[in-house]
């Protein structure tokens, strides 16, 4: 069983940046693929960006690519979405997941833990 608690969302500008981060429990983090999933009032979720166990690979949805970069620290359970030049359209809650994999999948049917979310506002 693993336990996801996303934090760092917020209320910023367009242009601005957060630091969105999920805290996992359990000493099998090193052994799940993570991603990052969103959701927008009216909309299905999207996947935004996942990463390899290793961190080796990643991989963005068009949209954010070149303005958020994941990352993970194995050694403190955690894994981080940096979110550079924010949009109004990136406004949603984000979701953090891990897959019972060493690959990562935009598929979110294919992660297995889900964090509680947490709200990003970019205002324009």
């Amino acid at each position: 069983q693993v336990q996801l608690v996303e934090s760092g969302g917020g209320l910023v500008q367009a242009g601005g940046s957060l630091r969105l981060s999920c805290a996992a429990s359990g000493r099998t983090f090193s052994s799940y693929a993570m991603g990052w999933f969103r959701q927008a009032p009216g909309k299905e979720r999207e996947f935004v960006a996942g990463i390899s166990v290793s961190g080796a690979n990643t991989y963005y949805t068009d949209s954010v690519k070149g303005r958020f970069t994941i990352s993970r620290d194995n050694a403190k359970n955690t894994v981080y979405l940096q979110m550079n030049s924010l949009k109004p359209e990136d406004t949603a809650v984000y979701y953090c997941a891990a897959r019972r994999s060493s690959l990562l999948s935009t598929n979110d049917e294919r992660y297995d833990y889900w964090g509680q979310g947490t709200q990003v506002t970019v205002s324009s």
